[in-house]
This record gives C-alpha cells, sequence and structure tokens, in this order.
C-alpha cells in the first residue's frame, strides 16, 4: 500500500463510520476530470462502494499511473454497489461556462445510478446547486475519500478513452498524448491548423487574449 493510498483509507475509515452512525447507507462520492483543458468534454463519475470496502492501491487518480488506473477502474466497477458516468461536451462547456458544465455532469452522473444515495460526497469547495439530497463538499476529497477517489479514477479513464478516440478523428492534434491540455505542441498544432470541432473556443479566446 502506498503512502497516499494509506492516507486515504485511514481518513475514509473514521469519516465513513461517522456517517454510518448517522444513518446513511448508501454514500456516493462524485468527481469529475477535464476542467482545465483547451478541448473535448468534461467527464463525472458517482460511485457507492459497499461497507468497509477495501481496494488495494486506491488514492487520487492524479497520483496514479495510466496502467495502474485503468486495473483499479475495472476492480471499482466490479465491487461498487452502483457506479455511473455522465460527459458533457465542449458546445455546452461554450453555452454554459465550466462551472455550470462540471455541475450537471456531476448531477447528471448521480441521477444515472441505479441505486439512490442518501448522502453525497462533492470533490472540491461547493456542494451541488439543485440537489435536494443530503450532502458535503471535501476540498482534496479523492485523497481522503474512498468514493470520491474510485469516482476520480473511473472518470479519468473514461476521459482518457475518449480523448484517445478524438486522437484517431481529429489527427495531428495528439489529443492521445495531452487530452486536450494546453501544452507547447497542442498550441503549437492549434496556431497551424486552427481549432477541431472538440475544442473549447470560450477556452481559446481567453488563451488569445493573455
Amino acid at each position: 500500500m502506498t503512502k497516499y493510498s494509506k492516507i486515504l483509507q485511514e481518513n475514509w475509515a473514521v469519516m465513513e463510520d461517522n456517517l454510518r452512525q448517522q444513518g446513511f447507507h448508501h454514500i456516493v462520492g462524485v468527481d469529475e476530470v477535464g476542467r482545465g483543458p483547451l478541448a473535448g468534454p468534461v467527464v463525472a463519475a458517482a460511485v457507492i462502494l459497499p461497507p468497509h470496502c477495501h481496494i488495494d492501491g486506491l488514492a487520487d487518480s492524479k497520483r496514479l499511473s495510466a496502467q495502474k488506473r485503468e486495473k483499479l477502474a475495472q476492480v471499482i466497477r466490479d465491487k461498487a454497489i452502483a457506479w455511473s458516468l455522465a460527459v458533457v461536451s465542449a458546445r455546452h462547456i461554450d453555452g454554459q461556462g465550466i462551472v455550470p458544465s462540471t455541475f450537471k455532469a456531476m448531477n447528471r452522473a448521480i441521477a444515472h445510478l441505479t441505486v439512490k444515495p442518501d448522502y453525497v460526497l462533492v470533490d472540491g469547495n461547493k456542494t451541488l446547486p439543485n440537489y435536494e439530497g443530503e450532502q458535503s463538499s471535501l476540498i482534496g476529497g479523492d485523497g481522503l475519500a474512498a468514493p470520491i477517489a474510485a469516482a476520480s479514477i473511473i472518470a479519468k479513464v473514461k476521459r482518457d478513452q475518449l480523448m484517445g478516440r478524438f486522437g484517431q478523428i481529429f489527427c495531428g492534434y495528439g489529443f492521445e498524448k495531452h487530452k486536450g491540455y494546453g501544452t507547447a505542441e497542442h498550441r503549437k498544432f492549434l496556431a497551424q491548423e486552427g481549432p477541431s470541432p472538440i475544442h473549447r473556443h470560450s477556452f481559446l479566446h481567453k488563451l488569445n487574449r493573455s
């Protein structure tokens, strides 16, 4: 078990016991990936794990290799009581903004669960607008709460898969490598060829102004 996985498991054991003592049984963790890229969708995931579920190596998705994330994603999907994904497109992000689009993806992921949660843990510093159930936000939650970490992993794996496919459709941009983030290589190709259909024009506008 890595240091980060150990910290997560220890924190979650205390948090989970506290929530279950309050009468909550289906505790869902919600997280998103893809807020910052210049291209591609934002993807959110929601995961309900069984009581006292231990997944070896579980940690914040950003601290894991792509290979490790893919292996853990399968374990999470196999062990979870319920899990779901939601994708919100670059066009929606351009029209509504990244923050509302992120919340939309998270709310959709919860709505798509086959088991109704009675408590929602949201990664970050804001709770979900328009969600009427019990919830709380947790800064750095993907490193502290197992359901959020699990959600971060399956969301990241899904988005990486989508960007890999976009890399095959829109050749030359390198989406399969940088996943839409604004690397030097990505910006250089953008300057030469212009945006693809999955670029976020609202982000490019801000980039050009900076």
